[in-house]
């Protein structure tokens, strides 16, 4: 009898905590399980990839010890997917719509995303036959042994590899894919979205649609009496609004927060306080390119997912990109941008091309110089465009960079017509910096 009652009271024990999680997730356990809905879902209707593969390799690998007890289950037929602290605590929930992609349904309810698809959607990844013809001047791979060399080297690939790709003068010379990638693999750029939305912002300036120095008070709804009612676009582009945003992506931050608990994430970013005055200290904010992302929506009209990709993804040829919203219908331009790496090297072209492609002018000219010039409070390192900057004297003085969390990079330097891609899954314990590659490609063409 003693015994049957220590076997009652510990099973209480455990069920009681149990019952609580379940009823009453924390919200680190909740960050988590949706940050697994949303990698799984995307991964799975995007890019095509085996869901239990995406879970093991891309959400359990890196080593977090609450995302290695995650579980998933996808239904393909409704596009949902659901993913919870062994696969019953947490109520992650991503919901996929053709032409928007994922989206993290906060209040974990399988409604509509706010931001409609456009009718003529971008297919989830490019045709096989289409693959073969990406650039103007076709493909052609670089016989001399020295860049074969280079993207054949692990060492300057870096752990976790899945893609680098060299571009000279708007045609791709080499490429290298890790197993289970390819060419038609869409991969998500992560804060390399930043620098897409630098330029999709440039297009709107060159419409006289947008100010770079005109505050944004009004989009943003702040009073005319509250100090961040000054913020201008420029401000917010070079990570310099002075308002409070925590980047942490490793615990419960104003970015896992906003990314993965709040259904309107502009509205989140924008209620944040006042921490700096306007326009004297550098912080890395997330928050303020989802900012950035409504002012872009507002500007571009009752269509900006058509606006998009008609001013930058059709022009280009980057029929596999896709920019996700959040679930108010707000593109996370901070974020959430999948695409093939050859189309996300497409962008880099555009970029080391001052903003021109084939002959036709998409940034007016000056732009991307003005996006790669330093911004005096990061110390030099970062640009007024959301792109990143070298320090160092052996890569070219206008060399510049998109980076994006776990190891994405695009390296653009105009003077030597280059674009130097590397993609993959490397967390930052891993050291890894692509210096290193860019230094060693253009040692190639020496």
């Amino acid at each position: 009898m003693k015994r049957r009652f220590i076997v009652i009271v510990a099973s209480l024990g455990l069920a009681v905590p149990c019952l609580c999680l379940w009823l009453w997730p924390p919200d680190l356990i909740r960050i988590g399980s949706n940050y697994t809905a949303k990698i799984v879902c995307s991964n799975v209707f995007l890019a095509g990839r085996d869901p239990d593969e995406v879970l093991s390799t891309d959400v359990q690998a890196p080593g977090n010890p609450i995302l290695r007890i995650m579980r998933a289950a996808v239904d393909r037929t409704r596009g949902v997917v659901r993913a919870g602290l062994f696969g019953v605590i947490g109520d992650g929930l991503a919901v996929f719509r053709p032409g928007t992609g994922c989206t993290v349904m906060a209040d974990g309810r399988t409604g509509d995303v706010g931001l409609t698809a456009a009718p003529a959607a971008a297919p989830a990844a490019p045709a096989a036959a289409e693959v073969g013809a990406l650039w103007p001047d076709g493909d052609r791979v670089m016989t001399e042994a020295a860049l074969q060399d280079v993207i054949a080297s692990d060492v300057l690939a870096g752990p976790g590899m899945r893609a680098v790709l060299v571009v000279h003068d708007g045609r791709l010379l080499a490429e290298r894919y890790a197993d289970g990638f390819g060419p038609a693999t869409p991969q998500l750029g992560w804060s390399m979205t930043k620098s897409v939305l630098a330029g999709l912002i440039g297009i709107l300036v060159k419409d006289g649609k947008l100010d770079l120095t005109r505050p944004v008070g009004a989009v943003m709804r702040w009073p005319d009496g509250d100090v961040r009612a000054k913020i201008t676009i420029a401000d917010l582009m070079a990570m310099s609004s002075g308002l409070r945003f925590n980047e942490g992506s490793r615990v419960v931050s104003d970015l896992t927060r906003m990314l993965y608990l709040e259904s309107d994430m502009a509205a989140y970013a924008s209620a944040q306080p006042l921490l700096h005055p306007i326009g004297t200290v550098w912080s890395y904010s997330s928050g303020g390119a989802v900012i950035l992302s409504r002012i872009f929506q507002d500007a571009a009209g009752t269509d900006p997912l058509g606006f998009l990709r008609q001013r930058l993804f059709e022009p280009l040829g980057m029929t596999s990109a896709v920019m996700e919203p959040d679930q108010h219908g707000t593109l996370v331009g901070s974020s959430y941008l999948y695409a093939t790496p050859r189309d996300w090297a497409r962008y880099g072209v555009l970029l080391a091309q001052d903003g021109v492609w084939e002959g036709r002018e998409i940034l007016s000219p000056g732009y991307v110089a003005m996006m790669a010039s330093p911004v005096a409070a990061s110390g030099g390192v970062y640009g007024r465009g959301m792109v990143w900057r070298w320090s160092t004297h052996d890569i070219p003085s206008d060399a510049f960079y998109m980076s994006g969390h776990d190891g994405q990079t695009i390296a653009i330097i105009p003077s030597k017509h280059l674009v130097i891609l590397r993609m993959g899954l490397t967390p930052v314990r891993e050291n890894y910096q692509p210096d290193a590659l860019v230094r060693a490609v253009l040692a190639a063409f020496r």
